[in-house]
């Protein structure tokens, strides 16, 4: 299939899904809500909806037209026809960040957080509205078939599910429902690489996807401590307790080199409590609430024991969310060199609200600014100090990685 390359414009519009994965994004709170379903109407954005004013004649004449109508009954689930209404309802609001999640993909999103699923192990995201990879998973079933960050999924194929279904218009819970699955069961990928100008269809076998938060390797001669943070989830915690302690306990120790690249966010709390692992006070983040107009700063909440090692963060255009918000801080408060590409650009917070039946809402609430006033959002995103790119074509050779060793011994 040819592609016209001037429709196809790599951005910065993202909505963290992780495969086998769900919505990673920012989650500040839940709290528990009634389902009720309803339609979409234009109102003041200073006030609630008054649910009385709704005229909700179209959307049963629609029901019942339907009902006496349509030609396959068994096709007519009333549930699905509801989440499919409550589906549109947040669609229309033109933000691919405000999403319903039915019960089965609110499911996915805490399976993700809790870092072990099955599926082909990408992160998805929106490229112009495209459904694109915005980083495989090292050592995943994607990236050993040669899927990139970068990639646009136009196309996916599961014999077994029996879907064979272009991706134009699908919503990234719809995608993630679709490219899941039990391991050792094909999906097919069809694939449009950066810089291509044919499509490719891959074979993907799903499998097991545990996902370690974060991992230490020692370079230099046990001089350079290199900590891979790879997400903002909720097996975090521990692992990084593990290996902020060996990087103490190792007295001849020189410099770290925090890497953050292709780490899609998280909890925004994760943000702050490792900003505050390399930081001794000051402001990490500002929340900013438009529709409030209200203010909230996030600051330095612990004693770190990472104060004084000399530091450089890796950052790419997959670093999004709450890794932007800790590279950021640090930069801001010239703390550490960031090195690599530019990151991505989400500045945007949102909570994830429980509603009834196990289903979920994901709403925008704020945006995010980081300690010096920037707003990173969409392709803005937080340009390095040392703008260095990874050469692909080098696959054993990490050029950002031994630029950031050199910065940091320096």
């Amino acid at each position: 299939m040819k592609i016209n390359l001037k429709q196809i414009r790599v951005g910065a519009v993202i909505i963290s899904f992780m495969l086998v994965a769900g919505f990673v994004g920012y989650r500040i709170g839940r709290q528990e809500i009634q389902f009720k379903a309803g339609l979409p109407i234009k109102v003041d954005r200073s006030q609630s909806i008054d649910k009385q004013s709704v005229n909700l004649t179209m959307f049963w004449q629609v029901w019942d037209r339907l009902g006496e109508r349509y030609l396959i009954k068994e096709d007519l689930d009333s549930q699905e026809m509801i989440w499919g209404a409550v589906k549109g309802m947040t669609a229309s609001l033109g933000d691919p960040y405000t999403v319903f999640l039915p019960p089965e993909q609110n499911k996915s999103v805490e399976e993700e957080l809790n870092g072990s699923f099955e599926g082909v192990g990408i992160q998805l995201g929106f490229v112009n509205g495209s459904l694109g990879v915005i980083a495989p998973l090292t050592g995943m079933p994607a990236e050993a078939k040669g899927i990139k960050a970068g990639d646009l999924i136009l196309k996916i194929k599961d014999d077994k599910k029996g879907i064979e279904i272009e991706t134009a218009d699908m919503s990234l819970p719809e995608a993630v429902k679709h490219i899941r699955g039990p391991k050792g069961t094909p999906v097919i990928l069809t694939i449009f690489h950066e810089g291509a100008t044919e499509t490719n269809d891959i074979e993907v076998v799903r499998d097991t996807i545990v996902i370690k938060s974060v991992e230490l390797e020692w370079k230099e001669n046990r001089q350079v401590a290199y900590v891979k943070l790879t997400r903002f989830g909720g097996r975090t915690e521990a692992e990084w307790e593990n290996v902020v302690k060996e990087v103490v306990d190792n007295k001849q120790v020189k410099g770290m080199v925090l890497d953050l690249r292709n780490n899609p966010g998280g909890y925004l709390n994760g943000a702050v409590r490792y900003a505050s692992e390399f930081l001794g006070r000051g402001k990490v983040v500002v929340k900013q609430a438009d529709a409030s107009g209200s203010v909230e700063t996030y600051s330095v909440n612990q004693k770190g024991r990472l104060l004084d090692i000399p530091m450089t963060v890796l950052i790419n255009k997959g670093s999004a969310s709450s890794s932007e918000i800790l590279a950021g801080a640090l930069r801001d408060h010239n703390r550490a060199t960031l090195v690599g590409d530019k990151s991505f650009g989400k500045g945007t917070i949102q909570e994830a609200l429980d509603l009834s039946e196990g289903a979920g809402l994901h709403v925008t609430t704020a945006k995010w600014l980081l300690p010096e006033g920037q707003w990173v959002n969409e392709s803005k995103g937080i340009t390095p100090e040392v703008e260095i790119a990874d050469d692909l074509e080098t696959k054993e050779i990490d050029e950002q990685l031994e630029k950031a060793i050199e910065v940091v011994l320096k």
